[in-house]
């Protein structure tokens, strides 16, 4: 039975175990839930979610229990940011240069499919600017009208870009996800799907892809 919660939300803090135990961090959060799952992050910490109340001694029982899987979770989760940095990395923004080439290439492929569906959509964004995000290919700001796009983009295929442009005017017309949003998104990018698909399996790969075009 899920036990009393007298706490209006999550409460999070880290749990402490000897070195030789447990030699990575482990963060806990007390929440409604009625039994104990983990999870890892991106940057190896053990994430342990369990129900109010529940003692530390049960807490280390569960994440003892399930060492070998951890570990292994960790390895995997460690392999895939190692991937997904090296697939970032072929594209450098690191000196004034190399962000100006790349906002030209990105103005060069990227403008024009704004122009062209903003046209048939009947939305007119205020502003488009760039920003090397990792965590998203793009973002909208539907009450300012303005679009954010990433400039690894161009780690993309043009089709794989144009379901991002497309995916952040829609958001201008619909600023959530649902089944509007959708539903324009099948009338306006009918392959959004396949797309998306295909940009999850690029970034995925050993080696990635950079678009030579």
């Amino acid at each position: 039975m899920q036990r009393e919660c007298p706490y209006k939300g999550p409460m999070t803090k880290m749990l402490n175990l000897e070195r030789e135990t447990a030699p990575f961090r482990i963060s806990v959060t007390r929440r409604r839930t009625s039994r104990m799952s983990m999870r890892i992050a991106k940057d190896g910490e053990v994430r342990v979610s369990v129900p109010y109340g529940t003692p530390d001694d049960e807490v280390k029982d569960f994440v003892c229990s399930h060492r070998e899987w951890i570990e292994k979770a960790r390895a995997k989760t460690a392999e895939g940011e190692q991937t997904r940095q090296a697939f970032f990395a072929q594209l450098p923004l690191k000196t004034r240069q190399d962000w100006d080439t790349a906002r030209q290439r990105l103005d060069s492929i990227v403008l024009p499919m704004l122009e062209h569906h903003a046209r048939e959509m009947g939305v007119e964004p205020a502003g488009v600017y760039y920003r090397a995000t990792i965590s998203r290919w793009g973002c909208c700001h539907p009450a300012r009208r303005v679009i954010c796009l990433s400039p690894y983009l161009l780690l993309l295929p043009e089709w794989c870009i144009e379901h991002v442009v497309v995916h952040e005017l829609v958001h201008l017309l619909v600023p959530n996800h649902g089944p509007r949003f959708h539903a324009l998104m099948d009338h306006y990018f009918p392959s959004w799907r396949e797309a998306r698909a295909e940009t999850k399996k690029i970034c995925r790969s050993p080696r990635g892809r950079v678009d030579a075009s």
